[in-house]
């Protein structure tokens, strides 16, 4: 199972959220939080509130139980350039400088870990279902000498009985 959140117009350049999101690509959700938590970068605090966006929504999908950061881990994360606001400055001699204002888009994309949230209560009736099951024995097989051995005996037998 997996949940994603977008933040969309994100007012950094995508070059600087990317040096964040790169950090937590593939790790724990727990680890990740921390990550970004105690990052002094600027980005990471909306990259760090996007994660736990995403955290609350597969929460929330998840019907059977409560699944915590532990078990969840960034599937993917990734950063995509937004609408860049062009503005001028003045430059000497009556010129005039372009600036660009740029914006991101974060996409991060978590999904439980396999065999996470499974609790052991719903393992037990499993368990107890193959147990009542009568057990059918098995048919032994004999020995492929033995078979042959008592072939032989009344060939000899019949060997004996010609010769007398």
């Amino acid at each position: 199972m997996e949940a994603y959140a977008i933040n969309r117009y994100i007012g950094t350049s995508p070059r600087k959220m990317r040096l964040v999101i790169d950090l937590i690509r593939g790790k724990s959700v727990d680890e990740a939080l921390h990550i970004l938590h105690f990052s002094p970068k600027h980005a990471s605090k909306v990259a760090e509130k996007v994660l736990r966006s995403a955290v609350s929504n597969l929460q929330n999908k998840d019907e059977g139980g409560r699944l915590e950061p532990e078990e969840m881990v960034v599937k993917e994360a990734f950063v995509d350039g937004g609408m860049t606001m062009k503005r001028i400055s003045p430059a000497p001699m009556g010129r005039a400088f372009r600036i660009r204002k740029r914006s991101n888009h974060v996409t991060i994309v978590i999904a439980a870990k396999p065999g996470a949230g499974k609790t052991k209560t719903k393992a037990k009736p499993a368990a107890k279902a193959e147990s009542k099951a009568p057990a059918k024995p098995k048919a032994v097989a004999k020995p492929k000498a033995a078979a042959k051995e008592t072939s032989k005996a009344p060939k000899q037998k019949a060997e004996a009985s010609e010769t007398k």
